[in-house]
């Protein structure tokens, strides 16, 4: 009896610390998306040293960290489809935006604790001003990348968007 009992613990741990918000090892494609995950998001952030990594991906919002190289950026994009929510946890940035990408009418400063709020349609970019990098977390609603999206670096990024 007690084998089975080791058993069942066993096979159910793993779902446990899942459903928790396990934030250790993590392999590539692993998005807990569509199931309910609690997590220290400021905690999961500040560990990354990925340029980004989607972590929690559903049908209407998506979860993802980044960590920006000093002078680096996340690269001047749109979304029409969705807004979108970028909080900084760490570092001092500049972003700007604009309905044209040709005419970015909107351009601050931020650091620490600041957050940004992208409209739908509106060009943007978050460039790195600090010595370190820069960590935030994106939300976006509707999802913007595939589950389980991992990139490195910029670079690799880019590639994948064919950019």
């Amino acid at each position: 009896m007690l084998k089975k009992v080791l058993i069942v613990l066993l096979l159910f741990f793993p779902v446990g610390s899942l459903v928790a918000g396990e934030t250790g090892a993590r392999e590539k494609g692993a998005d807990y998306g569509k199931q309910p995950w609690v997590v220290d998001i400021e905690d999961l952030t500040e560990k990354n040293e990925n340029f980004r990594t989607a972590w929690w991906t559903g049908k209407n919002l998506q979860m993802t960290v980044m960590s920006i190289k000093p002078r680096g950026e996340i690269g001047l994009e749109k979304h029409d489809k969705g807004d979108q929510f970028i909080r900084v946890e760490k570092g001092k940035a500049r972003v700007v935006m604009g309905k044209s990408k040709d005419k970015m009418t909107f351009d601050k400063r931020i650091s620490d604790d600041w957050a940004i709020f992208i409209p739908e349609g509106f060009w943007h970019n978050i460039i790195n001003e600090g010595d370190k990098p820069l960590k935030v977390y994106v939300i976006y609603g509707p999802p913007e990348h595939p589950a389980g999206t991992l990139h490195k670096t910029f670079e690799e990024s880019e590639a994948a968007h064919s950019h």
